[in-house]
């Protein structure tokens, strides 16, 4: 699972794709989590992604792939408007649960996120989890 906070540096584009391909071989959900290292929401839920319960959750249903939003990275930013089309301005983080065969499930840009607490976050993940 990645550690806390984005990696401006990371292909993410690469990340995706092989969670994608690992999600097509073992039925798991994708879990896009587009942020930025400054905000203090995705801190929020970085901390919750921490927590034992929460990363338990994550290791069984997900895969989660961490995109920089937060930088200058065009292609980033490309991805995030690929995953969460409807534009406009993004309350971060922006979460995407992606299928194994590359459907987006849920986009929290067009739902709103959840709580940003234990329960919160584990609800989401059981409510969208394979």
């Amino acid at each position: 699972m990645p550690g806390p906070g984005y990696d401006g540096s990371a292909d993410a584009r690469g990340l995706i794709d092989a969670a994608l391909r690992a999600a097509k071989s073992d039925g798991r959900m994708v879990l896009l989590d587009f942020g930025a290292n400054w905000c203090g929401n995705c801190k929020a839920a970085d901390k919750v992604f921490a927590q034992p319960a929460t990363t338990a959750l994550l290791a069984d249903d997900y895969h989660l792939v961490k995109v920089d939003i937060g930088g200058d990275s065009s292609a980033n930013s490309a991805l995030l408007r690929t995953y969460s089309p409807s534009g406009g301005t993004y309350t971060m983080p922006v979460l995407v649960v992606v299928s194994p065969s590359g459907t987006t499930r849920v986009d929290t840009h067009a739902t709103g996120n959840p709580p940003l607490t234990a329960d919160g976050i584990n609800a989401f993940l059981r409510k969208w989890a394979p």
